[in-house]
C-alpha cells in the first residue's frame, strides 16, 4: 500500500519529534478546536484554530460542563488557559489549569476580518468538495 501523504511519516519515533518540534505556525494549526452544534450549522466548519478571547466548555476530563472564556493560548506547551477553570496551590495561590483544545468545544467566536476570511474559505473548499461528489455519482 502507498502512502497517501509523502511529507508526513508513519514512524511513531518521527511523527513525535515533528510534533514536539513543530514551529509556532504549524502548533496554532494543531491546536484546533471543534465547533458547537450551532457554529457549525451557521458557519459550515467542523473545527478552527483557537484563540484569546474565544468562549469555549470544556467536554472532556474532571472540569466536564465548565466554561468560560479563553485568557490565554500556551502553544510551547500545547495548552489553552480558561477564566475561572484554576486548582489552590499549597500556599493558596490560584494557579490556571492546562487544557488542550481538542477537549473543549467552541460556543462563541471572537470575531474579525481575517477570522471572517478563514471560515469563509473553509466553507468554501467543503461546498465545492460536496458538488463535486454529487457531480460525480
Amino acid at each position: 500500500m502507498t502512502k497517501i501523504n509523502t511529507s508526513l511519516h508513519s514512524s511513531r519515533r518521527k511523527s513525535r519529534k515533528a510534533h514536539f518540534q513543530a514551529p509556532s505556525s504549524v502548533r496554532r494549526v494543531i491546536m484546533s478546536a471543534p465547533l458547537s452544534k450551532e457554529l457549525r450549522d451557521k458557519h459550515n466548519v467542523r473545527s478552527i484554530p483557537i484563540r484569546k478571547d474565544d468562549e469555549i466548555t470544556i467536554v472532556r476530563g474532571t472540569n466536564k460542563g465548565r466554561g468560560g472564556k479563553v485568557t490565554s493560548v500556551y502553544r510551547l506547551k500545547y495548552v489553552i488557559h480558561v477564566e475561572r477553570v484554576v486548582r489552590e496551590k499549597s500556599n493558596g495561590q490560584s494557579v490556571p489549569l492546562g487544557i488542550h483544545p481538542s477537549k473543549v468545544q467552541i460556543t462563541k467566536l471572537k470575531g474579525d476580518k481575517d477570522r471572517d476570511n478563514i471560515l469563509e474559505r473553509i466553507s468554501k473548499g467543503r461546498t465545492e468538495k460536496a458538488e463535486r461528489s454529487k457531480a460525480q455519482e
